[in-house]
């Protein structure tokens, strides 16, 4: 669908100078009619019926796969025995842009490995990086409208579905071709993949004319500009930054930035909060 443009080519000379206000308040409702252009696209009754039976198979295959994986955590040899937490779990967090190369990195070199061996330990979040307008509520992304409607299809996945092994295996499956974000068959086969239901989706990224998503993606924004963060991927342990993924390269990474380096970090503060 051919996208319309955020303003009018051109204005009737006597029409007087649009304010700043005015702009952001029209490229506001264009962002909008744009997730909601989206959102129909995705839809439709063959999909939604394929869906439905797909992820009912999809359902009781992954409550046994995650059965077999959880075991597998568990016993992984690269614990050295250390006993799993009882209570409170350490708060772990990547702030990364959806169509980001870095975070694509971050997310497959150093956060799935480390989820896989310690996520019983860890309270895990994903947030994004952007910006907020003074204005309407606007918002924007480093790498376009596009970027924003992937982060907000990646919220909505975190939003219905909490579970991180469901959650992050789907973000981590758009991330691989994150310059395809938000293509239709992209998105859905991630979501078939691991077991999403687009309909889901697509009510969250649509519902109250897209106001919940907004808000979601608004708040997540906040979050990593409260927290000082600025690259795309930040890992933060324990709210303290603990590494950088910026321009293909690890930095500020005090305690490396291998696998076992971060395990071992969460490891011993867990031990700690004992």
């Amino acid at each position: 669908m051919e996208k319309q443009p955020l303003l009018p080519s051109s204005q009737p000379e006597e029409e007087e100078e649009a304010t700043l206000a005015d702009l952001q308040t029209r490229l506001h409702a264009a962002q909008r009619a744009y997730i909601r252009a989206w959102s129909r696209s995705t839809s439709g009754k063959w999909h939604r019926g394929i869906m439905a039976g797909v992820t009912a198979f999809l359902i009781v295959f992954m409550v046994f796969c995650l059965a077999v994986i959880t075991n597998d955590w568990v016993n992984d040899d690269d614990n050295d025995g250390e006993g799993w937490l009882d209570g409170g779990k350490v708060p772990l967090e990547a702030h990364i842009m959806s169509k980001c190369p870095d975070a694509k990195d971050c997310l497959h070199d150093l956060i799935l490995p480390t989820m896989q061996r310690v996520e019983g330990k860890v309270d895990f979040r994903l947030s994004y990086i952007g910006s907020t307008t003074d204005h309407d509520d606007g918002l924007a992304c480093k790498h376009g409208p596009t970027e924003c409607l992937g982060n907000i299809i990646e919220l909505c996945a975190a939003h219905i579905y909490p579970d991180p092994k469901i959650y992050l295996g789907f973000t981590m499956c758009l991330t691989r071709e994150y310059s395809r974000i938000p293509e239709r068959e992209l998105v859905e086969d991630c979501a078939l993949e691991h077991g999403i239901d687009m309909y889901e989706i697509n009510k969250c990224a649509a519902s109250d004319e897209g106001s919940l998503a907004h808000d979601m993606l608004k708040a997540s924004f906040q979050r990593s500009a409260e927290a000082n963060v600025t690259k795309s991927c930040t890992v933060r342990l324990n709210n303290e930054v603990r590494c950088i993924r910026d321009g293909g390269e690890w930095t500020d990474c005090e305690g490396g930035h291998k696998v076992k380096d971060l395990v071992a970090d969460i490891l011993e503060l867990a031990d700690a909060s004992l």
